[in-house]
C-alpha cells in the first residue's frame, strides 16, 4: 500500500499492482453484512449506480454460469455488457469485464485513486472501513457508471443477497438460481432462511426469475414477490423446457415460456446443471424483449447461447491426458459434478484430485464424490483459509465407513506434485478431475493453460 507523503495529500498508485494490494489489504475487516458503508461511498462519488441498467444475479450455484449466458447473448445482440462476478479465477481484473474484456490496468489505477481518500474518510467514522469486496463493488460501479456506460451490467451478488453490497442497486429484473446449503455461518442454518436473504434482491415491481425448485424455498420468494408487488416467473409455472440430448460439449433443449415457445437451443457448457442455467437466461431475455424492447433475433439469441463459456466449470483443460476441472465447493456443487461424471463423460478410470478451505463442512460433498473415484488425491491450495490434506482425507475417511467400495486415497499437500501424480495415473481412456474450491481450479488452470501463477480471489 502507498503511503501518504505526510502533507494530507495522499502519492497516488501508478502501476496496477498497488492498486490491488491496497484492495486486498481490506481483506481483515472481513464479511460484513450490510449497505450503510456502500451507500455512503457512492453518495460522496455522486451515485453512478444510478445511471445504469441492472440484471441482478443471486444464488448458491450457478450463479456465474448465468451471468456468462446472459452476457454472450445480449452482446451478440449488439448490446455493450458490463458483467461483474466474483470470485476471479485468474487475475483480479477478471471481475470487471465490458464486453467480454476486463477491465484495463491504468483504468482500475485511476478510479483507485479516485476512491482511496473517500474510502479512509469512512474508514474514520464509526462506520468502520468499507470491506475488500465492497471496495471491489465500487469499483465496479464507477467503472461502468463513469468509464465505460455498456446498455446493461450483469451483476453477481457477492454472498447471500438482502445485505449483500450489490443490493445498493434497482436492476430491471432480478435472477435466483437456485437456494443450497452454502455459506450456512452468515446466512442461516435452513433452507428457508438462506431463501429470505437471497429473495433480499427482490424490488418493488421489478420482475423476479428463478429456478429455485424447493418448496419451501420458492414459498419464501413468492411471498416476498408479493410484497414488492413484484411479477414472479418460476421455473415448471410460468416457463418449462425439456431437454432433447445431451453429449460431451453439446447440449439442446426446447423452452416452452409465457409469451411463445423457443425449438432446439443448444449450449457447449457441460452438465445437466447448465441446461437449467440457460433456461433461466432464456427466461429473464424474455422479460427483456417483452417488457423493456431489448431486441434479441432468434437467430442471434440461439448464436449468443452457444457461444457461452465460463471458466473452471466442467472445463476440460487438456486431452491428453483428459484433465476436467470443476469448482464443486459445497454439496449442491458435488452432487452436480457426480451426475456429469454419470451421464456426460465417458471413461475407464477416474482419478480425482481435491482441495477445500477449512471454513466449510465436507462431509456432504465427499459423500456425492469419493463413490464414483478410482483414485483420490488430496491436496491444498495456495491459500490462506485451506483445510489440511490430511484432514481432508480424515473426513473422507468417516464418509466411506459404511461404503462397499473404496477408492485409494493418496494424501499430498503441494498442489504441484499433487497434480504431477495424477497425471501420471491417467492412462488413455481414463479421466483426471481437479475439484474443490475455486482456489485450487485457479492454481491449476493457470499453471496448465499459461503456465503462470494465478492471482486467484474473492
Amino acid at each position: 500500500m502507498v503511503a501518504a507523503n505526510g502533507t494530507g495529500t495522499y502519492v497516488p498508485f501508478t502501476e496496477v499492482e498497488q492498486a490491488i494490494d491496497w484492495i486486498n489489504s481490506l481483506i481483515p475487516f472481513g464479511i460484513r453484512p450490510g449497505l450503510e458503508r456502500i451507500e455512503l461511498l457512492m453518495e460522496r462519488i455522486g451515485h453512478p449506480e444510478r445511471r445504469l441498467k441492472f440484471i441482478h444475479v443471486a444464488g448458491t450455484n450457478g450463479k456465474g454460469s448465468t451471468c456468462a449466458m446472459l452476457t454472450s447473448v445480449l452482446m451478440a445482440a449488439g448490446y455493450d455488457v458490463g458483467t461483474f462476478t466474483s470470485p476471479y479465477i485468474e487475475r483480479f481484473t477478471n471481475r470487471f469485464k465490458f464486453n467480454n474484456e476486463d477491465i484495463k490496468d491504468e483504468t482500475l489505477v485511476e478510479i483507485a485513486n479516485r476512491l482511496r481518500p473517500l474510502v479512509e474518510e469512512i474508514a474514520a467514522t464509526e462506520l468502520g472501513s468499507p470491506t475488500m469486496f465492497e471496495v471491489a463493488t465500487a469499483v465496479a460501479l464507477v467503472y461502468y457508471g463513469t468509464v465505460v456506460y455498456p446498455d446493461v451490467v450483469v451483476l453477481e451478488t457477492g454472498l447471500g443477497g438482502r445485505l449483500d453490497v450489490t443490493n445498493i442497486v434497482t436492476p430491471i429484473v432480478s435472477v435466483i438460481t437456485n437456494i443450497g446449503h452454502d455459506h450456512m455461518d452468515v446466512l442461516g442454518d435452513t433452507i428457508e432462511k438462506i431463501a429470505f436473504e437471497k429473495a433480499g434482491i427482490i424490488k418493488a415491481g421489478v420482475p423476479i426469475v428463478t429456478t429455485v425448485e424447493q418448496p419451501e424455498a420458492l414459498e419464501v420468494i413468492r411471498k416476498k414477490a408479493s410484497e414488492m408487488k413484484s411479477t414472479l416467473y418460476a421455473l415448471k409455472e410460468q416457463f418449462s423446457y425439456e431437454a432433447v440430448s445431451s453429449f460431451e460439449n453439446e447440449q439442446i433443449f426446447s423452452f416452452n415460456g409465457p409469451f411463445r415457445q423457443i425449438e432446439k437451443v443448444g449450449i457447449t457448457l457441460n452438465g445437466a446443471h447448465q441446461i437449467t442455467n440457460a433456461v433461466l437466461s432464456l427466461m429473464t431475455l424474455e422479460v427483456l424483449r417483452q417488457y423493456m424492447a431489448f431486441v434479441i433475433d432468434d437467430e442471434v439469441l440461439l448464436e449468443g447461447f452457444k457461444r457461452a463459456a465460463w471458466p473452471g466449470r466442467l472445463e476440460m483443460i487438456r486431452t491428453s491426458p483428459r484433465l476436467l476441472i470443476d469448482g464443486a465447493h459445497n454439496p449442491e456443487g458435488a452432487e452436480t459434478l457426480a451426475q456429469a461424471l454419470r451421464d456426460t463423460y465417458r471413461y475407464e478410470r477416474c482419478h480425482i484430485m481435491m482441495g477445500m478451505l477449512s471454513t466449510k463442512h465436507h462431509h456432504d460433498t465427499l459423500r456425492h464424490i469419493l463413490p464414483l473415484a478410482d483414485t483420490v488425491i488430496f491436496t491444498e491450495p495456495n491459500f490462506r483459509k485451506k483445510m489440511d490434506a490430511e484432514q481432508l482425507e480424515a473426513i473422507a475417511e468417516e464418509v466411506l465407513s459404511s461404503e462397499a467400495k473404496r477408492p485409494e486415497m493418496i494424501i499430498e499437500p503441494d498442489w504441484r506434485l499433487a497434480l504431477e501424480k495424477l497425471t501420471a495415473l491417467t492412462k488413455p481412456g481414463d479421466l483426471s478431475v481437479v475439484t474443490g474450491t475455486l482456489y485450487l481450479i485457479a492454481d491449476v488452470r493457470s499453471h496448465i493453460l499459461y503456465h503462470t501463477e494465478s492471482e486467484k480471489g474473492w
